[in-house]
């Protein structure tokens, strides 16, 4: 079942009373919704999740519920966290997990994990695909977060990822393709190539720019799609084979952190390891 509602709070009632009366959905239903971070409500002008199922709500209040039994059952993979530090922490995301939600809930994504986990709200400082393994920085407080965003708004921020790309690649070098009528470039340096499962090639990968979906669409324009990208690539025997794995930034003293997800764990996260076949 999927459906969606909104509305006003006849009269002073508890949140999940309400929600129910304006779905039609059992109480068990809206709370297990409600926990999701399906529910929403406004304060001070702003849309906030409605989390508390025994909240009183008074008249008027404006409400939203965003019920999708399909999201509500979906699996929902563990991140974890590699680094904590006071002011901010770097996660490992695993490919299937949004790095934030959305109006259907957020119990599914990364920034809820994180929160959960470390007993207080954390704001994100970039963003990767659901497709997408690897690193994620959060920052836990709002000046970090507005330090830390700085830095990638000002492209200090070292960002290195490992793919697998479809066909034989020769050389390395740099794409520059404007996307979206705006530069792009993505610097790489090929590692590998292997003839199984398939003929591809597996590149080191440096963003100097970050546009949307920018690795797959930079390769995908070269006639090399990433390896079992469903979007620009193709079928594929493998999962979308791109891990971001390593980030080099400044933290709040101005010193120069350097983050990693270990080689050892690649093929936990879904990265094809092959150290025979080397063509």
């Amino acid at each position: 079942m999927k459906g969606s509602w909104h509305g006003r709070v006849e009269a002073p009632m508890r949140a999940v009373d309400a929600l129910a009366q304006l779905s039609g959905l059992s109480r068990g239903a809206v709370k297990r919704a409600m926990n999701a971070g399906a529910a929403w409500t406004k304060e001070k002008g702003r849309r906030v999740r409605l989390r508390k199922a025994t909240r009183l709500l008074p008249a008027g209040t404006p409400v939203w519920l965003y019920y999708d039994e399909a999201v509500l059952s979906q699996p929902i993979p563990e991140a974890q966290c590699v680094r904590r530090e006071k002011g901010w922490s770097v996660w490992f995301k695993p490919a299937g997990l949004l790095t934030q939600g959305n109006q259907w809930g957020d119990a599914a994504s990364l920034l809820r994990q994180a929160e959960r986990a470390l007993g207080r709200p954390v704001w994100l400082v970039h963003r990767l695909d659901r497709e997408t393994a690897g690193l994620v920085l959060l920052a836990h407080h709002r000046q970090a977060a507005g330090a830390l965003s700085r830095q990638f708004q000002q492209r200090q921020v070292e960002k290195g990822y490992r793919a697998w790309v479809k066909g034989e690649v020769r050389e390395g070098g740099m794409i520059a393709l404007a996307l979206d009528g705006k530069p792009a470039r993505t610097r790489f340096e090929v590692v590998r190539t292997v003839a199984a499962p398939l003929p591809m090639t597996e590149v080191d990968i440096t963003l100097e720019t970050g546009r949307l979906h920018q690795i797959r669409r930079h390769f995908a324009e070269l006639g090399h799609p990433v390896v079992g990208d469903p979007r620009y690539g193709g079928a594929a025997p493998l999962p979308l084979q791109l891990l971001a794995y390593r980030l080099r930034f400044r933290d709040l003293s101005d010193k120069v952190i350097e983050a990693g997800w270990p080689r050892a764990q690649w093929a936990e996260a879904g990265f094809y390891q092959r150290e025979e076949g080397v063509a």
